[in-house]
């Protein structure tokens, strides 16, 4: 019934879990055909992965290229970059990232109006090689994300795959770890760490430019290295700045907001029971579409206490599913609480969730 299938090369050690589906009467939000050739079952199969693991990496150096990346025309006011990495060709592969890029996809044409062409999607299913999500590719776009940033501008970057940490060597970390997300190549090439990602699409925001991060991956909630992260049971905004304080994290005027799957120490999950087996998803990503697809307007606090809430549920619901989840992690509930932060302090029992 439970399946791990660990993999160490090189100081790296991937592990996936993988429980079978509960009978959840939640329906699929517009959801893609499922491409495993594993078959989802209500007693058995591999339908949920936990998109973890912990190494050394190799390194991640930030790309000192200078590319152009600027479209021939005025800036878009929306533009949104989509990263939904599935590792197919690894022991340590995900069967949901691609839904999750295409769930996200539609939130933003349909629900917010994104244009279209203003979106660059990299997954293993592009066959151009521009558009595959590797370290290289992913370094490139986030540029092109936030090239030529004007005020107005609405800007999206979404992630969807592994996500790592590794001890930090500069003082900017207050838990002493660097979160990373895990391009296609990673093994390769390496990972990418938030201190790049801070510096390649948060600092360059200058005034009346938005910036919405969603990252569904393990070890999330702090991968913007944003300064200020919120304690939902506190109901306050918590200091996040770096120990060393000559290090800048911030903006130039702009705002960056990133909602992350789980907590820097927690994991994240995809499941094929959120869609009664008919596909894999982010546990993360498919509530998030399909509450704000159900409800225009919500404040921050109302979509995060909604996305927990379904959480929630879907951690108790089905017999079989929560005897295997505390026989898997001995007694205890998984735990994913999906994080909020942010570059400045902003009232979120008043702030709408907008795009």
């Amino acid at each position: 019934m439970f399946n791990k299938y660990p993999t160490k090369c090189n100081n790296t050690e991937l592990q996936r879990h993988e429980i079978p589906n509960s009978s959840s009467s939640l329906s699929s939000t517009n959801q893609q055909p499922r491409r495993s050739t594993t078959k989802s079952s209500s007693s058995s199969g591999n339908n949920q992965e936990c998109r973890r693991a912990e190494f050394k990496s190799k390194g991640s150096s930030s790309s000192s290229d200078s590319v152009q990346l600027t479209d021939h025309q005025q800036t878009p006011r929306k533009r949104a970059l989509l990263c939904g990495v599935s590792y197919r060709e690894r022991k340590f592969k995900l069967k949901g990232t691609i839904n999750d890029v295409n769930n996200i996809k539609s939130l933003l044409t349909e629900t917010f109006h994104f244009p279209s062409e203003n979106i660059r999607v990299l997954t293993e299913q592009e066959k151009n090689k521009d558009k595959s999500p590797t370290k290289k590719n992913i370094q490139k776009y986030l540029k092109w994300l936030v090239a030529d940033c004007q005020k107005g501008d609405s800007l999206v970057f979404y992630f969807s795959g592994h996500g790592l940490r590794q001890p930090d060597f500069n003082q900017d970390e207050q838990d002493g770890f660097d979160e990373t997300i895990c391009p296609v190549d990673f093994m390769e090439e390496g990972m990418i760490l938030d201190n790049e990602i801070n510096s390649t699409i948060v600092q360059p925001l200058s005034e009346g430019v938005t910036l919405h991060a969603i990252i569904d991956a393990c070890h999330s909630g702090t991968m913007l290295d944003l300064i200020h992260i919120y304690d939902r049971e506190k109901k306050r905004w918590t200091d996040n700045r770096p120990p060393n304080q000559s290090i800048w994290k911030g903006t130039k005027g702009g705002l960056a907001i990133s909602i992350s799957a789980c907590e820097d120490h927690e994991f994240a999950a995809d499941t094929a029971a959120l869609s009664a087996g008919a596909t894999m998803n982010g546990v993360m990503t498919f509530f998030l579409v399909q509450i704000v697809k159900e409800h225009r307007g919500l404040t921050y606090e109302a979509l995060l206490d909604l996305i927990n809430k379904r959480i929630e549920q879907a951690n108790l619901e089905g017999c079989a599913l929560a005897k295997l989840i505390r026989k898997l992690f001995r007694g205890n509930r998984i735990i994913q609480r999906p994080q909020l932060s942010a570059s400045e302090r902003f009232d979120v029992t008043q702030k709408h969730f907008d795009l």
